[in-house]
């Protein structure tokens, strides 16, 4: 936390971003609030060419404009500007210190009005517990959050409006049809702790070439031999066990994933597109949106292509998640077909 705010102050006095004359950074920062904290930040930058957008206060239930720079940290409970939840503890009772939730705004750019939506859902705590079964007890952990964060964004309380979701979804492979596939003619050894006689190894060879292993998985071990199944053509072979986003097809849209799983890679900073051999490689990492917000971007594209959904550092160390990043443009009128819904938005 320590070099949290000193990044933040060389970020908004950098000559990169001298053009974007406003913005709004939220950074939860209470650490000591075990009821509260989510570790989670949202920072907005406005251009300057743009004239008149305007912010919702959720307390007043009305619009302002935005002008100027502010920042918002340690403890956002009080700010008006946005809507702040932690998941409660029940919702993954083995991890005492979870820090996930999530973090909304809404805005108003010329005609349209939405929600952007910072999220962070729960991990895979075990390899082998995720392996046992298909979908894992961990998706449907991460299924029963992202549910309540989109009755949330949605409910009464607020007129509807279009929603970006967007952060760590913790979304992952379902790892039981992902080792069947990588380890289709091998052999599978158990090993078991000699006081409790529980699984604490799977070792899977293959039937001949000297039993070679292929792949090896423990709590946080998954090593598989050839990491270039991951990186191949993106990784694209193994989407179709991409399947957690499936269950909210009405109610979330992607554009097509065309970059490598997100997670996990290495944080050695020589070893840029390394994957570390933690966890099985994943797309966690995405940017998601309602149908109404999926039209808004489409309705806006002109013949040259101006929606890009990509992974930014794909040779460079980035951390243990390569991030992601969604950009469009929202042509003037695009919202037109919904302005009912955004009629509030006037200068307060």
């Amino acid at each position: 936390m320590s070099h949290v705010d000193k990044f933040v102050k060389e970020l908004l006095s950098s000559d990169a971003m001298k053009e974007y004359n406003r913005a709004r950074v939220y950074l939860d920062e209470n650490y000591k609030s075990q009821e509260h904290f989510t570790a989670l930040g949202s920072f907005y930058f406005l251009h300057e060419s743009l004239k008149n957008i305007y912010q919702f206060d959720f307390k007043a239930k009305k619009y302002k404009k935005v002008t100027g720079k502010e920042i918002y940290s340690d403890t956002l409970e009080s700010t008006p500007m946005l809507e702040k939840e932690k998941f409660p503890q029940d919702y993954f009772p083995e991890c005492k210190w979870s820090r996930k939730g999530f973090i909304r705004t809404r805005w108003c750019v010329a005609d349209c009005a939405f929600d952007l939506v910072n999220i962070h859902l729960f991990h895979d705590a075990s390899n082998l517990v995720a392996w046992e079964t298909s979908p894992s007890v961990y998706s449907g952990i991460r299924r029963k959050a992202l549910g309540y964060v989109l009755d949330r964004i949605s409910d009464q309380r607020f007129e509807k409006a279009s929603y970006f979701v967007f952060g760590d979804f913790n979304f992952r492979l379902d790892s039981k049809s992902v080792v069947e596939t990588l380890c289709t003619k091998a052999t599978m050894q158990t090993v078991r702790a000699a006081d409790t006689n529980e699984v604490v190894k799977l070792i899977f060879r293959e039937s001949d070439n000297d039993r070679k292993v292929t792949l090896q998985l423990e709590k946080k071990l998954f090593d598989y031999v050839n990491q270039e199944v991951f990186r191949d053509n993106n990784g694209t072979a193994l989407l179709e066990f991409d399947k957690e986003l499936s269950v909210f097809k009405d109610r979330l849209c992607e554009l097509d994933i065309s970059f490598p799983p997100s997670y996990p890679y290495s944080e050695d900073s020589s070893q840029g597109k390394q994957y570390m051999n933690t966890r099985c490689p994943a797309w966690c990492d995405r940017v998601l949106m309602s149908p109404s917000a999926k039209e808004l971007i489409l309705r806006s594209e002109s013949e040259e292509k101006v929606v890009t959904y990509d992974h930014i550092g794909p040779s460079v160390c980035m951390g243990d998640h390569k991030p992601v990043f969604l950009a469009f443009r929202i042509a003037p009128g695009a919202g037109k077909p919904h302005a009912r819904v955004h009629k509030c938005c006037v200068v307060q």
